[in-house]
């Protein structure tokens, strides 16, 4: 069951510090974010899709207003997503953060966790 909350940055901050010095996994999708531009007239369709990518996390912030911006420095640089104002908490000491358009459609997804997720854009 899906229980999204909007992102309170003194909640959401010390769950991104729970990662800090793990390795983890990451999920991040992006659908029609910064760069996707009009061109000639038309819209220029841009996305996405990390699944399953292990870093080693130094550090975890979030900032700004809603959206908000997440930023993670792992040992050979960074990940960034701007764009986010929902998340949730998993029991498997998951995080999913999530951004949306203005028609509720899903625009950015940030997903971090300790173990791997299950399956993927080609459902293996």
């Amino acid at each position: 069951m899906i229980s999204l909350k909007n992102i309170q940055t003194e909640v959401v901050q010390p769950l991104l510090d729970f990662f800090n010095g793990k390795q983890i996994y990451v999920h991040f999708e992006l659908t029609n974010g910064a760069y996707a531009a009009y061109r000639h007239g038309k819209f220029h369709a841009a996305g996405g899709y990390v699944r399953n990518a292990r870093l080693n996390v130094l550090h975890g912030k979030i900032k700004g207003e809603d959206p908000y911006r997440v930023g993670l420095k792992t040992e050979d640089g960074w990940i960034f997503a701007e764009g986010l104002s929902m998340f949730e908490r998993k029991e498997n000491e998951s995080l999913y953060l999530y951004g949306f358009d203005e028609q509720g459609k899903l625009s950015v997804a940030l997903q971090l966790s300790t173990v791997p997720f299950e399956g993927g854009i080609l459902n293996e």
